[in-house]
């Protein structure tokens, strides 16, 4: 059976009605839908309760210190990648989800303690040291969630399907920025990191019980085993992404992305510690912009994300994000005060992770099932906090020559001009890649029938 067999019966009937009403989902994908879409609201539920405190905790280390936070989290993700790498060459996908989920449930029981118990010096590097963290965190795990549902779904079912799934994640960021908006100052930081465990263990069950059931979804490809090791080099995401000129497109697309994401958190920190004096009242806002963010995207992903990416392929739709980009530095150029910043802030975080991030999914859909694994997480998570670096010492190096926020915005014009020229150079490229497969395909069912 091909990922995209419609001819399987429909497992739950009630299930299968309730997901059409919202979504173009075939009988057969139901199941796995369903799964795939509980493992990540888990996923973003625990981030976003995790999130606002990680921010609070950077700002009150210094926003002046943020460059060297970002600095800590690059040299973590270069720790931490080669290990995943052996994990996924030494062990099956469900087995190495399941280690990976559970170090980082470890880290956080470690973490409630530390922060628990310590001194208000200690607190403090406590305090980097979770921001550190969590950044880490938070690009492996979703990383590693985004390569399972591409080698469970082909690039057909991405379109229909991704924007639905990414939806699962907003619902996620919904319900987590309301849980910490809400309790943070009732119960303390510490519930709130045991709330997230439990709900990573979630993560890990929704991921067995999609392996399980993903047979019928994989490409029928000779000799590639779903459920066995990827094998290969643990350097191999990196050296197989500087060979592959779209793969080294793909890297460069975040690296854009990374950097224009770095300059506006910057800016929105510096709002933060300059209009709010104390940190509930910090972790706070952070919390209400994640919400106002998630509640938006949720409609656009619910019903315009995959009639979008249907309608203009996913070229046009991958150039959404540079193109609001662009738009949204000019205003911030031309008028940089708060509300403007709010509505830039926004207006980009929703294109992302309403049109820019299952979008940018489907073109690993039309790579190798190791790329798609080591080259996927590399590009998420190295090349992503590569670019924070480049972001966050650039904006301290353009501040020190006397930039503000007008400056800094001129800057970032140009370069997101560049990145909407790459931006439809790899829609186009996957489109090709695709439409060359489908020919492919015909010839095949042609020359057996």
């Amino acid at each position: 059976m091909t990922a995209s067999d419609t001819s399987a019966p429909a497992e739950g009937g009630w299930l299968l009605q309730a997901l059409r009403r919202v979504i173009d989902v075939r009988p057969a994908e139901a199941r796995a839908l369903a799964w795939s879409w509980l493992y990540v609201f888990a996923l973003f539920l625990a981030y976003y309760v995790l999130r606002p405190i990680r921010d609070e905790l950077g700002v009150a280390g210094g926003v002046r210190n943020l460059p060297w936070l970002f600095t800590g989290t690059l040299v973590a993700m270069l720790a931490v990648n080669p290990l995943f790498a052996y994990a996924v060459r030494r062990f099956p996908r469900e087995r190495f989800i399941a280690i990976a989920y559970r170090f980082f449930m470890l880290n956080l029981l470690i973490f409630m303690a530390l922060l628990g118990f310590s001194s208000p010096e200690a607190h403090v590097w406590i305090g980097r040291a979770f921001f550190i963290w969590i950044s880490v965190f938070n690009l492996f795990v979703v990383s590693v969630f985004w390569s399972f549902v591409v080698d469970v779904f082909d690039a057909e079912q991405g379109k229909r399907l991704f924007g639905f799934l990414a939806a699962g994640a907003t619902v996620g960021g919904i319900a987590g920025s309301s849980l910490t908006s809400g309790f943070v100052e009732h119960i303390g930081q510490n519930w709130l990191l045991l709330a997230s465990i439990a709900l990573l263990e979630v993560a890990v069950l929704a991921s067995r019980r999609l392996s399980a059931i993903s047979d019928a979804f994989q490409r029928p490809v000779a000799g590639d085993d779903p459920h066995r090791a990827v094998g290969g080099g643990i350097f191999a995401g990196m050296t197989h992404t500087f060979r592959s000129p779209y793969l080294l497109g793909i890297a460069f697309f975040m690296l854009f992305y990374s950097i224009t994401s770095t300059f506006l958190y910057f800016q929105q920190a510096t709002i933060a510690e300059a209009n709010f004096a104390s940190r509930a009242a910090r972790t706070a806002f952070f919390a209400d912009v994640d919400f106002w963010v998630n509640v938006i995207t949720l409609v656009f992903q619910l019903f315009l994300t995959g009639r979008l990416m249907g309608w203009l392929g996913v070229a046009l739709t991958l150039c959404a994000l540079p193109l609001f980009s662009v738009a949204g530095f000019a205003a911030l150029a031309a008028s940089p005060g708060v509300a403007v910043f709010v509505v830039v802030q926004v207006a980009r975080r929703v294109s992302n992770f309403a049109l820019a991030r299952p979008t940018r999914e489907v073109l690993f859909t039309s790579v190798p099932r190791e790329d798609r694994y080591k080259a996927k997480n590399f590009i998420d998570t190295v090349v992503y906090r590569g670019g924070d670096q480049v972001g966050s010492w650039s904006y301290a190096g353009l501040a020190a020559l006397g930039l503000g926020l007008t400056g800094i915005s001129v800057v970032a014009v140009p370069l997101s001009v560049i990145w909407l020229g790459l931006s439809f150079w790899l829609g186009r490229r996957q489109e090709r890649v695709e439409a060359e497969e489908a020919d492919v395909a015909v010839r095949k069912a042609g020359a057996l029938g």
